[in-house]
């Protein structure tokens, strides 16, 4: 890893060594000298740097205001919003950076004339940042994921909580935030446009009758799901015997449910099925150890 980044270190040298001579041969920068002719700078440039600066900031933080307090009932409205908000972030800090120098007495279309070679070389350095912003474009066009939206990136999975017009904000069930590139957001799994299935395993002995435990089943299932419709979208099924395991049988239930809720609704599945199975007089078996001595 530090020998690429040495080798890419002595590459950026050359190219910029090159560069600097080629300038000199074509006297690239021979024509600042009109750009910062009308140059100035005093107090009376440098307050009114300072109103434009306060200006922008207040009338950008503004508009953003007056886009939070804008009633928005979909994802797909908070979605446009935040990326609204990042580009006019984007457009300030541009219209800032532009007018400023012009209060300067700098010329800045005569800039952008000069310094071709320079921004050649800012092109290919910015092309990572190009490709996120025109990546983000496509994905808002093609509405694969909004606010809110549950997807998993590269293992990653958690709740879209920002779009920007370069990067995308994730925030996991831990609240950890990841911050990715809409260029790296390849391979996305949305979880939100579809129903997901909670699954429950649960062990009961081998003394258990399990023809008879399984006529109590469809009551078993109907009053958990009685208890809970909010959070179960249909009545938990039971799939039949898993495994047979050391200690038990091992059970096991899906249902379905709302991919937000699918960590809840397995606790709360597991805790409702063992208190249903202890009503039901149906044993729950623990690690046994049998010694047999002659």
């Amino acid at each position: 890893m530090k020998s690429q980044k040495l080798f890419k270190f002595i590459i950026a040298i050359i190219v910029v060594l090159v560069l600097v001579k080629a300038s000199l041969l074509f006297d690239v920068f021979s024509s600042l000298e009109e750009v910062f002719k009308g140059y100035r700078f005093n107090a009376e440039s440098l307050f009114r740097l300072v109103i434009m600066i306060l200006l922008v900031y207040a009338f950008c933080n503004l508009i953003n205001l007056i886009i939070s307090i804008i009633p928005i009932r979909n994802n797909r409205g908070k979605t446009m919003m935040t990326i609204l908000q990042s580009f006019i972030s984007y457009a300030a800090v541009i219209f800032a950076i532009c007018f400023g120098l012009n209060l300067l007495g700098v010329d800045v279309s005569t800039i952008v004339a000069s310094l071709g070679i320079v921004a050649l070389v800012i092109g290919f350095g910015a092309e990572s940042l190009i490709a996120d912003v025109i990546t983000g474009l496509f994905m808002i066009i093609e509405n694969q994921y909004n606010v809110n939206d549950i997807v998993e990136v590269d293992g990653f999975r958690g709740t879209v909580s920002k779009i920007g017009i370069r990067t995308t904000s994730i925030v996991d069930a831990g609240g950890n935030v990841k911050i990715i590139n809409n260029s790296n957001m390849k391979d996305i799994l949305n979880r939100s446009d579809i129903s997901s299935k909670a699954v429950s395993s649960l062990q009961v002995s081998y003394e258990t009758d399990i023809e008879k435990m399984e006529e109590k089943m469809p009551a078993m299932m109907k009053a958990i799901h009685g208890l809970h419709p909010d959070l179960f979208k249909k009545e938990p099924e039971y799939l039949g015997v898993a495994s047979l395991d050391d200690s038990g049988v091992t059970l096991k239930f899906v249902v379905e449910v709302d991919e937000k809720n699918i960590y809840q609704a397995q606790r709360v599945l597991n805790r409702e099925l063992l208190v249903s199975f202890k009503k039901n007089g149906i044993e729950i078996p623990y690690p046994q150890l049998d010694i047999h001595q002659k």
